[in-house]
């Protein structure tokens, strides 16, 4: 590999201690569909002599085979590297490549530029100090490219390339040039990307982006290179307050307890006031570890171990920061939401949301509005599809510790993550907290929920029946509860039918409004459980995320899941509310198990198999089930 640098010959030690201290540069590439990333970075990688002979000789018998140059070299599969990517010619995965010049060093994220793939745009603008959006000469601003630009000023990105790729497909039309600026000048105004360097270059030919191109004659700005090689990197990370993380408790032995993490802002010094959020306890560090030995500072970048002189009580997750400037400790927020997955977000649906090494249950209490990326318009929405950009509120499981995402990414930047299947549905930015969850705290009470239920003489319980409409859940949990009472047990059955009367008459039957349906009656059913009772909870409850929201919303052992198992021609062929009728012919939308999905428990305590036995035989099983549970003492 032949490098600019003479020193690799000369002096190898100089050349390494050069190359050590240079400054690094994070930036993506972006923007729609066949405008030229991979060509681009492929050719930055080739004129900074980044490439070994034995890839170049690979390179060229690709670009022969499967490239799209006829018998040019084609720079796209020097990045290009999943065999999908290069048999369709497009960039799935977000690239990752590594140059660098005499001057700088650089990691460059290739990002997608097919709509289906915005999460992996996200993923790579995520670390990104720089951006280069590209521009079809031949094609303008498109909708992609927007979307692209609008996340790339969300996500805090200041140093913006807009490079119109492709010039010598226009002959070097310096109208072409012009119109193409002055259209994404207004639009970049709109979202908030205050100044951006535009260079016209055909990354395939290699025009302006090493020296300046005489094809353009017109053009007196910086080849690309130039720009990557001056742009300014700052450290205003750590000018800012002390911030980091807890990612471990380190632990190796009785005489020593550390807190390791990457610190995310500011500087820290032993002798400086500290605290731990969101507990609030305050120490002062006593030494900053590392493997090399201890630090008289440590500053944002750096991973450390910090230890303390007082034993306080700190967890993976929390944060700890300046006692002087510390964040803000919050569980209700306002934040915008890039939604990745192609299951919408629903409100009131659970998700985990990770912030830093922090993880805790989250639900959407409100989205306010999406946003048009091509209009900027703000949408009336009820829930984000795949690739949407909403502006939501957020209610969370228990406090964290918080910056807003425009102050620190690290503290501010979130995820969100299906629980059912782990798969990261969503990317979002916290803008302040609520002031409502600042105004709500919780009241002491002296009777607890164990007293409740032994001046009852019974264990507080939720029987939650789930099945199709028609499978017998009200039936049987009506029978049960006769049975219980006759006992002497303290009980109330809600049915999804009296429900709908009262408390959820505002609900209809879109996702949504099921979602919000279960979400209230289990917060109801969490309250007369607190009050001792034992609850019987007959819902259709068709989505296992909800009816798992409700089973954690409860203590061990108080949630029992029973699934009336009928199958839907048979619950269709006892239609007692000419409900299925009215759904096959069309008269009722959204109805479960005809066009609305049901999604059948994996593992309930109980299954009741209502066509091997009565309606009467089912609920003396689940009685019997239950019995051993009524002694307060168990």
């Amino acid at each position: 590999m032949a490098h600019q640098s003479a020193l690799i010959a000369e002096d190898i030690a100089a050349y390494l201690h050069q190359h050590e201290h240079k400054s690094l540069l994070r930036f993506l590439t972006c923007g729609s569909v066949d405008d030229g990333k991979s060509t681009l970075i492929g050719r930055l990688l080739y004129d900074s002599k980044m490439i070994f002979e034995d890839q170049l000789a690979a390179l060229e018998a690709d670009s022969r085979r499967v490239g799209t140059q006829g018998g040019d070299i084609d720079f796209a599969l020097l990045v290009d590297g999943l065999a999908a990517e290069r048999e369709q010619g497009i960039t799935i995965d977000v690239a990752y490549r590594f140059f660098s010049t005499d001057r700088r060093k650089f990691i460059v994220a290739d990002t997608p530029g097919h709509e289906q793939y915005t999460r992996n745009m996200v993923t790579g603008a995520s670390t990104a100090d720089a951006a280069i959006i590209l521009i079809d000469a031949r094609k303008g601003v498109l909708t992609q490219t927007r979307r692209h630009s609008y996340l790339v000023s969300l996500l805090g990105i200041r140093h913006v390339v807009l490079a119109i790729n492709k010039m010598d497909l226009v002959g070097w039309s310096k109208e072409v040039f012009d119109t193409i600026l002055a259209e994404y000048h207004d639009f970049a105004a709109q979202i908030g990307i205050k100044q951006f360097t535009a260079i016209p270059m055909s990354a395939l030919k290699g025009d302006n982006i090493t020296e300046n191109s005489a094809n353009a004659p017109w053009y007196d700005g910086p080849p690309l290179m130039r720009w990557l090689e001056e742009a300014p990197v700052e450290d205003e990370l750590q000018g800012k307050p002390f911030r980091m993380p807890v990612q471990w408790v380190n632990r190796p032995n009785l005489d020593f307890r550390g807190f390791s993490g990457l610190v995310a802002s500011g500087v820290i010094r032993p002798g400086d006031r500290i605290k731990a959020l969101p507990s609030g306890r305050e120490s002062t560090v006593e030494r900053i570890v590392t493997f090399r030995g201890d630090l008289p500072e440590a500053v944002a970048g750096q991973s450390v171990t910090i230890t303390l002189k007082d034993e306080i009580d700190i967890s993976r997750g929390d944060v700890i920061s300046a006692a002087g400037q510390p964040p803000e400790v919050a569980d209700q927020f306002e934040s915008t939401i890039v939604w990745f997955d192609e299951e919408p977000l629903l409100p009131g649906r659970p998700y985990l949301l990770k912030l830093g090494a922090r993880t805790v249950t989250a639900q959407v209490t409100e989205p306010k509005h999406k946003v048009n990326v091509n209009t900027l318009e703000k949408l009336a929405a009820t829930r984000l599809e795949l690739n949407e950009i909403g502006v939501c509120n957020l209610a969370l499981s228990a406090p964290i510790a918080f910056d807003p995402y425009a102050e620190n990414k690290d503290l501010g930047g979130f995820i969100l993550i299906d629980r059912m299947t782990n798969r990261t549905v969503g990317a979002g930015m916290l803008h302040f907290a609520l002031r409502r969850s600042q105004n709500i705290h919780w009241q002491a009470t002296d009777v607890s929920k164990a007293a409740r239920a032994l001046a009852k003489g019974q264990k507080a319980r939720v029987v939650w029946f789930t099945g199709l409409s028609g499978s017998g859940k009200s039936t049987i949990a009506n029978l049960l509860e006769k049975r219980l009472a006759a006992e002497g047990r303290h009980t109330y059955l809600l049915d999804g039918d009296n429900v709908r009367h009262g408390l959820n008459k505002d609900l209809g039957f879109t996702d949504e409004d099921r979602v919000e349906n279960i979400r209230r009656v289990a917060e109801v059913s969490k309250l007369m459980v607190d009050a001792g009772l034992i609850v019987l909870v007959s819902f259709i409850s068709p989505f296992r995320a909800e009816r798992r929201m409700a089973r954690e919303l409860m203590g061990d052992g108080e949630f029992v899941e029973v699934f009336v198992d009928t199958p839907l021609a048979e619950a269709e062929k006892r239609d007692v509310k000419g409900l299925y009728a009215k759904a096959r012919a069309g008269q009722l939308k959204n109805f479960t198990g005809i066009d609305s999905p049901y999604e059948a428990p994996e593992n309930p305590e109980l299954r009741i198999d209502t066509t091997a036995r009565s309606a009467e035989e089912a609920a003396e099983q689940i009685f019997e089930w239950l019995e051993t549970g009524f002694d307060p003492g168990i």
